[in-house]
């Protein structure tokens, strides 16, 4: 399980390192001005409906039952399975691909009203989405595809494809000049990547596996109980996604730059979602559902419990970095070209905000898959929804006095509620159990993050005065200051606590 969980979160930081050096180079071409608040409308919606139907809601609903169908009637009725899937997926996508490029218009009048005072803005983002929203097909097929190599226990292509989409952006970029504008060079980028990620896991699936074909469709129990999950986890992934659509919706009355604000503060946060929570979800719940088929509860409940403190183990560095010194992470990483120190001390404070509630960001997916390897999504989908309706309600309360910063407090309130609403559900229907020694370790953990946020904040003031001279590099030096304080800290700080027993134990449990 660690073997895999490092196998996705490599590719995975790979993936966010030269998404970082795509992100360099959108914040000195793009700067926080209209054209790039016009590309990041264009890249939201494609990626807001990537995540309801794709990565989402289709997850959580396929995998435990293509792991289902494949230990109860073995590869052939699992390929017959997938063909099925693969047709409807398909044709759904179609459809829904047909109508967003023809209604277009009247969908950017409802998701940036902010833009219909700027005629000449709000044509720019109908035009880029319409570049864009082709990838939604395409990487919808590359979520069916991973699914299947998942539950095959082949994890490497599937985090490995989200590469692409940084290295074809940063190409399209570094030819802008031959582009109507950058903006229009940043959204081919995009559909271009759409095109190698299908190749790389069609290629992959078709070697170990078979790729899926279009296939007559019959309502068999398997298909009947594949929608069943699908309904309520669409349902709670297309609150998520409201949720999101709000924070792009109400940045466009914020002042310009708000929009760019959020983009990079997230982009940072998604880091630790991406490289520990999601890797260790996406490991979690195929495991979970195999050990589930073969009634084997408790192991589940027990890969569960580890899953946990991997992410509890890996994610502190970030939360204390990401509250204690976001500004000059975010001078260091973006504060160049068209991106000013101020965009950035802007970006810093929406990042602080963010991080907040990392903890259930990276948790949520590992919590909400002890009800997902069931084929429980109605029970996730209640406590998305109830923190979703807490989340849009505090951002129309703060978005006033706050502007941006407002609506990711909003996001993070949000984000803690579903999860310990998924905690309490699942700890009451006795899915879930918390020992005494899990409870100590999440006390040691909460004095290991305390111990490095202090460290982190006398090494960021001790570093300003030493580097007040410095006209240049002077934040990144700091930054790498703090990532060996962070190491060498938190390293120390683990092993006095815990011991080296306890982290054996956790690594390769008895």
């Amino acid at each position: 399980m660690l073997a895999r969980i490092f196998t996705v979160g490599g590719y995975t930081l790979l993936s966010r390192i030269t998404g970082f050096a795509r992100d360099i180079m959108l914040a000195a071409i793009l700067g926080a001005g209209p054209i790039a608040d016009a590309f990041f409308v264009a890249l939201r919606l494609p990626n807001h409906f990537r995540a309801i139907f794709a990565e989402g809601a289709f997850n959580a609903a396929f995998v435990p039952a293509y792991a289902h169908v494949s230990g109860k009637g073995g590869q052939d009725a699992a390929h017959l399975f997938a063909d099925r899937i693969f047709t409807l997926l398909f044709a759904s996508q179609v459809v829904l691909l047909v109508l967003a490029v023809v209604f277009m218009p009247q969908a950017m009048t409802i998701l940036a009203p902010g833009f219909t005072d700027d005629p000449t803005q709000r044509h720019l983002a109908i035009e880029l989405t319409r570049i864009t929203f082709p990838y939604l097909l395409l990487i919808t097929l590359v979520t069916l595809y991973g699914g299947m190599l998942n539950v095959m226990q082949r994890f490497a292509s599937a985090a490995a494809a989200s590469i692409f989409l940084n290295i074809s952006m940063m190409a399209t970029l570094a030819l802008a000049a031959f582009f109507p504008s950058a903006g229009h060079a940043a959204a081919w980028g995009v559909l271009i990547s759409g095109v190698l990620q299908y190749l790389l896991l069609a290629g992959d699936l078709q070697r170990h596996g078979g790729l899926p074909r279009f296939a007559p469709l019959r309502l068999d129990e398997d298909i009947r109980g594949f929608f069943r999950a699908l309904g309520p986890a669409t349902l709670g992934s297309m609150g998520t996604q409201v949720a999101l659509f709000a924070d792009t919706i109400i940045a466009t009355f914020l002042p310009v730059g708000a929009l760019s604000a959020l983009y990079y503060a997230d982009r940072l946060n998604q880091l630790p979602i991406g490289v520990i929570g999601i890797a260790i979800g996406t490991v979690l719940l195929p495991e979970m559902s195999r050990r589930m088929a073969a009634n084997d509860h408790v192991g589940a409940m027990g890969a569960q419990r580890r899953a946990f403190l991997f992410t509890m183990l890996f994610s502190l560095p970030f939360v204390a970095a990401f509250l204690v010194v976001p500004d000059v992470i975010m001078r260091a990483m973006f504060a160049r070209g068209a991106f000013t120190k101020a965009d950035a001390d802007i970006a810093a404070a929406t990042l602080a905000a963010y991080a907040i509630a990392l903890i259930p960001f990276v948790m949520i997916r590992s919590a909400v898959a002890t009800f997902n390897s069931r084929k429980d999504t109605t029970t996730p989908m209640i406590a998305a929804l109830t923190g979703i309706a807490v989340n849009v309600a505090l951002k129309v309360m703060l978005m006033g006095s706050l502007a941006q910063i407002g609506l990711a407090l909003g996001t993070a309130a949000g984000a803690w509620i579903n999860l310990l609403l998924v905690i309490f559900f699942a700890t009451r229907a006795g899915y879930l159990e918390f020992d005494r020694a899990f409870l100590v370790a999440l006390g040691k953990f909460v004095v290991a993050g305390i111990v490095l946020a202090a460290a982190l904040w006398a090494t960021a003031r001790y570093a300003a005065l030493q580097f007040a001279g410095m006209t240049t590099l002077r934040d990144e030096a700091t930054l790498g200051i703090l990532i060996i304080v962070t190491l060498v800290v938190y390293c120390a700080s683990i092993l006095g606590l815990f011991g080296k027993s306890w982290l054996r134990n956790l690594v390769r449990p008895r």
